[in-house]
């Protein structure tokens, strides 16, 4: 018999009850944990791997914002460089009313509080606005929706004033850069350079021919910004740079352009003309230095100006040209060999030719024994006439269409005018008599200016230029116009036509109105009706003189038209404008006077 030591307990192998329930909360309390974080595994793959990407957008939405990196829009400059129109930057001020609330401002090393009303006084000083106006943004958005994170503040604010409001550091203060548009000059070129929306596309003028070239091209970038929707620092990444757009180099004088237009103006305003333009080119190249119209426009101002004034007529308005188209029909016929400046006929008042056309001068008179040149001196249809009908229709179509009549220049303005003329084979009889002396067909005055340019240039006609190229950012000059000259009579008939044009000049009824010292000058007066709009004519004449000068070396052209003058409805109205604008040209380029006397050619015979 085996005995055990006193106090000692027996045992055997099975466990008591206490035994067996500690087991088994150890299993639940392992269990347990297997489970929960065998949830935990299941929902880091959901999070990790089946909806990571999904996940990860809606979070980098929450905290990401694309914003657009604007693309300067490319300057408008004058011959000299000087700006035309050019890019600025404004800025639309926004707030965040849910975050409006007081904040620690450090300056100069001390630390205090804003409150909510300082700051709005101080936002609304800069803006415009009292401290009320900007509480009232704050309040109002609130009311429509407490969780409101966007209010405006103020528009288009320039520069000076964005600098002001960033100084602030107004945690809640946001501000949207806007590419704009300013025109340093005003109305100087207004009606040449055009101008772009509020939005900032173009509308008319170079913004609109040139936007090919002007216009730059945005890119984007993201940033991050905390729960208070401040942005974070050093989280900006761009994601497409911005590309800037290039300069558009004009030939405008702006000076010149300055002086042409104020002449305009106050002879169109003196003689109550309804609108005007003037044209200065160059004789040599065809580079128009100054074109300026009436009523003109301010691009900074365009609502200011009706809608009729907002382009340049000087392109865009063609009208019958009157007289000042037989210095063309002068030049063809002599260029044809059938005619030269002493070459006579017998012009009546009326004249009747055989095909049933009804032609007349302005005023009656005998007959008169006339040269060309005194055809153009007397200004009459009829002598006219009978020098055209010594070509076919044909010739003189050809001829026309050669010095640029019915097309477009070069330039390639927006909206621009071709003029009408018909096909020579539509002719009816009166038209083809009406189109010797400026009537039946219609010009703009640029196609006018470049017909005499034509005969200045020994007969070789210039593209007509007003841009000289798109200059990119890197400096690259590209869409460089084309100078190549085109000849459309010869040297010899140019120089007989310019000395036919020099004899208008010095004995034509406005000699002495036009007339400028010390230069030889060759020039030409045009009388036409206007169009009523009904397929006839009204009781308004568009009045003009066209002509070029030094005379023996011609260097400018200068063509003006002015539309009904009302108060002196004749090219006594136009003729001083010319003076002056001639004048000032030669002046300024400081052209070599005359030295020699202009040729005497009998007008009469």
């Amino acid at each position: 018999m085996s005995h055990h030591p006193t106090g000692s307990t027996a045992t055997s192998g099975h466990a008591g009850p206490r035994g067996r329930s500690g087991r088994r909360r150890i299993a639940v309390t392992i269990s347990t944990l297997v489970l929960i974080i065998a949830l935990f595994v299941v929902k880091l793959v959901d999070i990790q791997v089946v909806r990571a990407d999904t996940l990860n957008a809606q979070s980098l939405g929450n905290r990401s914002v694309e914003d657009t990196l604007y693309g300067s829009r490319g300057d408008i400059l004058a011959a000299d460089g000087s700006m035309l129109a050019g890019a600025v930057m404004r800025y639309d001020v926004t707030l965040s009313p849910k975050n409006a609330a007081p904040w620690k401002r450090t300056v100069n090393g001390t630390e205090t509080t804003v409150t909510v009303p300082e700051a709005a006084a101080e936002i609304g000083a800069i803006v415009g606005q009292s401290q009320a106006q900007v509480l009232a943004i704050i309040s109002d958005a609130l009311a429509d929706n407490p969780e409101s994170d966007f209010a405006f503040v103020a528009k288009q604010v320039d520069v000076d004033a964005f600098r002001a409001l960033d100084k602030l550091a107004v945690p809640w203060l946001y501000f949207k850069a806007h590419p704009s548009r300013v025109y340093p000059n005003g109305a100087v070129a207004g009606n040449l350079v055009g101008f772009v929306s509020s939005s900032g596309k173009a509308q008319a003028g170079l913004e609109l021919g040139q936007d090919a070239c002007l216009a730059g091209e945005n890119g984007t970038a993201v940033y991050e910004r905390g729960g208070d929707g401040v942005p974070i620092p050093g989280s900006s990444v761009t994601t497409k740079p911005a590309e800037d757009g290039g300069d558009v180099l004009t030939t405008i004088d702006s000076d010149l352009q300055w002086y042409v237009q104020e002449t305009l103006a106050t002879q169109a305003q003196a003689t109550g003309a309804a609108w005007g333009t003037v044209v200065v080119q160059e004789a040599k190249t065809g580079k128009l230095l100054a074109v300026a119209d009436y009523p003109t426009v301010d691009p900074n101002n365009v609502g200011a100006a009706d809608a009729e004034d907002r382009g340049s007529r000087a392109f865009t308005a063609s009208f019958e040209p009157g007289s000042t188209f037989k210095a063309l029909t002068a030049a063809s016929v002599i260029d044809a060999g059938a005619a030269t400046p002493r070459s006579q006929v017998v012009a009546p008042y009326r004249y009747l030719p055989p095909n049933g056309a009804n032609i007349n001068d302005s005023e009656e008179h005998e007959n008169e024994n006339l040269t060309l040149t005194g055809v153009l001196i007397e200004s009459s249809n009829t002598g006219m006439s009978k020098f055209g009908e010594k070509l076919t229709d044909k010739q003189r179509f050809d001829y026309m269409t050669r010095f640029g009549v019915g097309s477009k220049s070069e330039v390639g303005f927006p909206s621009e005018d071709p003029g009408i003329l018909h096909p020579y084979k539509e002719w009816d009889p009166q038209t083809k008599y009406a189109t010797t002396f400026g009537q039946g067909l219609t010009t703009t005055a640029i196609q006018i200016a470049s017909i005499y340019q034509t005969i200045a240039n020994d007969g070789v006609r210039m593209p007509v230029q007003l841009v000289e190229g798109c200059r990119a950012p890197d400096g690259t000059l590209t869409e460089v116009p084309s100078t190549k000259g085109t000849r459309v009579i010869s040297a010899e008939a140019a120089h007989q036509t310019s000395d036919i044009l020099e004899n208008v000049y010095a004995h034509a009824w406005l000699r002495d109105v036009w007339k400028i010292p010390g230069y030889r000058v060759a020039s030409k007066t045009g009388t036409a009706q206007m169009p009523d709009g009904h397929g006839g004519y009204s009781h308004g004449y568009l009045v003009s003189v066209s002509g070029y000068a030094p005379a023996d070396d011609p260097e400018f052209v200068v063509s003006v038209s002015l539309a009904d003058p009302v108060k002196m409805n004749s090219s006594a109205a136009s003729a001083p404008i010319f003076q002056k604008v001639m004048s000032q040209v030669l002046k300024k380029y400081r052209a070599v006077p005359s030295g020699t006397a202009a040729p005497v050619l009998p007008a009469t015979w």
